[in-house]
């Protein structure tokens, strides 16, 4: 899978932590736990990804910031 950047983050008012992938736009998810935020946004980064690879469309590359060698 492509290293994106997540982004997470503690709301109040939803008292919760929200995880953001500001690459994959509206590509968020949200959990009790950080843990729990961080797996959940790896789902749907997942889910995300096959929906323009079933409709044919570009898939937005890591910006690199994160990329390993």
């Amino acid at each position: 899978m492509p290293r994106y950047e997540i982004i997470i983050y503690w709301s109040q008012a939803d008292e919760g932590f929200i995880a953001e992938v500001p690459e994959l736009p509206g590509c968020s998810a949200d959990g009790k736990t950080y843990k729990e935020a961080l797996a959940n946004v790896e789902i749907i980064i997942q889910e995300w990804i096959e929906t323009p690879k079933e409709l044919g469309r570009p898939i937005p590359a890591p910006r690199g910031r994160l990329a390993f060698a």
